[in-house]
């Protein structure tokens, strides 16, 4: 599998501008800087389903990711209220539809001037691969049948270890670019709609989705999913007003749209 350009993950601290006011409303998002490349989008592994398939290459341009899920601290802090069912503020958010995160994000960008966004389904399955490479985020070594080894519990929070329920953001190890739970937690909302057939006449350079369909794209899986259904490959398409306590979001931001007033502080 071949990147065409490097990965580089750079956590951006975002001191986020705007007034007196707004800077004591606007929780801080951390992102993770993700260099753009060419990467086989699907199911290299031959392990998935037929949405998954035709494995295709696509090329994505750089971007920001959200380091962790949004949280519940986070959510409150924009829409003074909790949906969750799994109450704690470094918990992430759950119980929101995909109209919810779009709410959020709207009253996130009139707060802070910003830009921030879902990420395409494009741009979340080639940070969760690491560049292309990986079939969960951040391992491609599940559980071991006869050593009983498991290295993907390392990273996710799955039904083999959640205990029937989410936990803190960023207590498993991140995945080669330093991005936390892409694997299990919570499932995400992407930006794009949902086809079954949409991969065998996807776009080659930014791909966003069907222009037409009533479901939205969730990735990644969550508390109560199985091994398979933590790949990073793995697609779900829910209608946007749908609302789980599995089912949550992070940010995205176009490297465009990381202008003036922000401080960005490499670690």
């Amino acid at each position: 599998m071949k990147v065409s350009a490097g990965i580089v993950a750079a956590v951006v601290m975002l001191a986020l501008a705007g007034t007196a006011q707004a800077k004591s409303k606007a929780p801080e998002i951390d992102l993770v800087e993700v260099k753009g490349g060419t990467y086989q989008q699907g199911d290299t592994f031959d392990t998935g389903g037929e949405d998954e398939k035709p494995v295709h290459q696509v090329t994505v341009s750089d971007f920001y990711l959200g380091k962790f899920e949004v949280t519940q601290g986070q959510w409150k802090a924009v829409m003074k209220t909790n949906p969750s069912h799994f109450q704690g503020d470094s918990l992430p958010v759950e119980n929101v539809s995909w109209d919810d995160a779009q709410f959020f994000i709207k009253r996130l960008n009139k707060l802070t001037g910003k830009k921030y966004r879902l990420p395409t389904e494009s741009e979340w399955e080639y940070a969760a691969r690491s560049g292309g490479g990986d079939k969960y985020a951040g391992t491609s070594k599940g559980l071991d049948k006869e050593t009983k080894e498991n290295e993907l519990a390392d990273y996710a929070w799955y039904d083999m270890n959640s205990g029937g329920q989410t936990h803190a953001v960023g207590v498993k190890k991140p995945n080669a670019l330093g991005i936390h739970d892409l694997s299990g937690n919570v499932w995400e909302w992407v930006q794009d709609r949902y086809a079954a057939d949409y991969y065998a006449k996807s776009a080659t350079e930014n791909p966003q989705g069907p222009e037409t369909g009533q479901d939205r794209v969730r990735r990644g899986g969550g508390w109560t999913s199985s091994e398979r259904g933590v790949r990073n490959t793995f697609r779900y398409g829910d209608f946007a007003n749908a609302r789980n306590d599995f089912v949550g979001f992070r940010l995205a931001l176009s490297r465009e749209d990381l202008v003036a007033g922000h401080k960005a502080v490499r670690k």
